[in-house]
């Protein structure tokens, strides 16, 4: 099988416009609307059980943006989905996370345990020491409320670096 870049997907995809009529598809809309599909993909109540799983959702929510964003994963005591929510943008290379809002909304929806994730624009996965002092302080502002910190992926395009996984938890 023959592999395709991305820019042979773009003469593949269409959109319609509001006069009914196929135009080629954007980078911008192909990348919304694998998004839409992983919304719909990522309903509440799906059990993420896999570090395979978690990537593959966070790489399609996360890989494409030009600036930062930083997201959670709320999740139950079975660790199935409560909610996803892109809590803060930032710039191409940070964005401002503020622990209070991240409790509060663990609070309010009633969650076990998150996954944290953002990504890298720089297309590196590389956790940054900023990365790991406030991967810290999210879990223990978070134990303090007894939710579990499971993870912190970074997402890089289509490479993820797990915090989990390199013992950084």
């Amino acid at each position: 099988m023959s592999q395709l870049s991305f820019s042979s997907f773009e003469s593949l995809l269409h959109v319609r416009d509001s006069k009914g009529h196929y135009l080629l598809a954007s980078p911008e809309q192909i990348l919304e609307a694998a998004r839409d599909a992983i919304d719909q993909k990522m309903q509440r109540g799906i059990k993420f059980d896999s570090p395979a799983t978690v990537r593959s959702c966070l790489q399609v929510k996360l890989g494409g943006f030009e600036h930062e964003v930083f997201a959670v994963l709320f999740l139950d005591t079975q660790h199935r989905l409560i909610a996803y929510q892109e809590m803060f943008r930032g710039t191409i290379d940070s964005a401002s996370v503020h622990p209070r809002e991240v409790v509060k909304e663990a609070l309010r929806v009633n969650a076990a345990a998150v996954i944290l994730a953002h990504n890298h624009p720089s297309g590196d996965p590389e956790p940054s020491s900023a990365d790991r002092v406030l991967t810290l302080q999210l879990k223990t502002a978070l134990m303090l409320m007894d939710v579990r910190t499971l993870d912190h992926i970074v997402v890089a395009g289509q490479r993820t670096t797990s915090f989990a996984e390199r013992g950084l938890m």
